[in-house]
């Protein structure tokens, strides 16, 4: 059974073992570039006490599935797995993993920043976060929007 590409789930993962899983037995693997993030304590200037996450179920999944499809057509890369935390989150929880195997670290570093950008912007994401001053909805950024054109997509047309 190979593993699937997108995971959406409330439990944590572990980067290693995700890698592991991700690059078994593929001896044409010469590069993993992977990328985490967190659940962070500040934005806007407003301390967070916590992140919720919501999503379309079976929306979500195609979306980041068409986003590693466009990722392998644009990057020489043989494998891409994306898991994505919903639920209550507090700071210091990793919220999202990107890993990208490929022959050579360079296209590996770009499918991974692409998919990242595409994630930030595109994917059917609600983010909620508790702050001093109450809930509040958390939108995508205008440098998350220009990260995405500069592979020639707008938020507008992804």
């Amino acid at each position: 059974m190979s593993l699937p590409r997108v995971s959406i789930q409330t439990e944590d993962f572990n980067l290693a073992d995700e890698v592991d899983k991700l690059r078994h037995n593929d001896k044409r693997v010469g590069a993993i570039c992977s990328f985490t993030g967190t659940v962070r304590d500040r934005n806007d200037g407003l301390s967070v006490s916590s992140m919720e996450l919501e999503h379309y179920p079976g929306m979500t999944e195609k979306a980041i599935e068409a986003m590693i499809d466009e990722a392998v057509k644009r990057f020489d890369i043989f494998n891409a797995r994306v898991v994505h935390r919903v639920g209550l989150l507090q700071p210091l929880d990793q919220v999202v993993l990107v890993a990208v195997t490929s022959k050579h670290r360079g296209e590996s570093f770009r499918a991974c920043e692409f998919l990242m950008d595409y994630l930030k912007t595109q994917a059917p994401f609600w983010k909620k976060e508790q702050t001093p001053e109450g809930a509040r909805w958390v939108d995508a950024r205008v440098s998350d929007d220009a990260a995405l054109a500069k592979w020639g997509i707008s938020a507008s047309n992804a």
